[in-house]
């Protein structure tokens, strides 16, 4: 078949795909799917709102009053479905923007009847939106986007912007993780952790390697969890870094 061909119904069929996705997602129970408008005031100045949700996570959406967990730029939700199923007495979340990626995860979840999982497709930036004072448990961070670039530091997701952002809604001593392949977006993170005197609790350069050294039976079990951009990271020989600290 010609190249070009090819790439024209490969392209055709990925596209479909996605819309399929996005239709899915959209129809989806575990996932809420929030519009501009539930979240910024036009009103005034284009500030986040509160959308309805916020404080109503356990009621609401969970049906329960277990501690609320999220995963941040969770792409297909793996962590966020791992979690679910290691730990039916807690809640996890996953947040992303990219529906096509959130709906494997969203899928997997309602296909093995996992009750405790769900998903907000939503940019982080919007993420007090959604969330009261004291209404998060704990937080996951896997695999973002780095943002290398010196004009995109505030986009960081363990830049102080954002940390400021998640203390407006953990609880105190709530515990982050942060899982990823990037030594520039890992030593950023460290010296944010040194430089605000936040409690750094476990940190790995090579978290496979250093495995035996996690104590907590779960833990250990949750970080061989391996996320779509894991496994292609691993496949060139990225190594695997791993890191927990608390900023309360």
């Amino acid at each position: 078949m010609n190249d070009i061909i090819f790439a024209e119904i490969f392209g055709s069929m990925s596209n479909k795909n996605k819309l399929n996705r996005f239709a899915d997602v959209a129809r989806f129970e575990n996932v809420l799917e929030p519009s501009l408008q539930d979240v910024i005031d036009k009103n005034n100045g284009g500030e986040i709102k509160s959308h309805p949700i916020k404080g109503n996570w356990k009621k609401e959406f969970f049906k329960n009053e277990n501690p609320l967990v999220l995963e941040l730029a969770c792409g297909g939700g793996e962590y966020t479905v791992a979690l679910a199923r290691q730990n039916s007495n807690k809640n996890y979340l996953g947040v992303d923007i990219k529906g096509a990626r959130l709906w494997k995860g969203a899928k997997i979840a309602l296909d093995e009847g996992l009750m405790n999982a769900g998903f907000l497709r939503t940019r982080i930036d919007f993420i007090t939106s959604f969330f009261a004072v004291d209404e998060v448990d704990e937080i996951w961070i896997t695999f973002p986007d780095p943002q290398p670039q010196k004009n995109r530091a505030r986009k960081r997701l363990t830049a102080p912007l954002f940390i400021e952002r998640y203390k407006k809604f953990l609880k105190p001593g709530a515990v982050i993780h942060l899982k990823h392949d990037n030594d520039f977006f890992f030593n950023y993170t460290l010296e944010q952790i040194e430089e605000h005197g936040y409690d750094l609790e476990f940190v790995s350069h090579d978290i496979y390697a250093d495995l035996d050294l996690v104590e907590d039976t779960d833990l250990r079990e949750i970080l061989q969890v391996k996320t779509y951009y894991e496994e292609k990271f691993s496949e060139i020989g990225h190594v695997i870094k791993y890191l927990r600290f608390r900023i309360t």
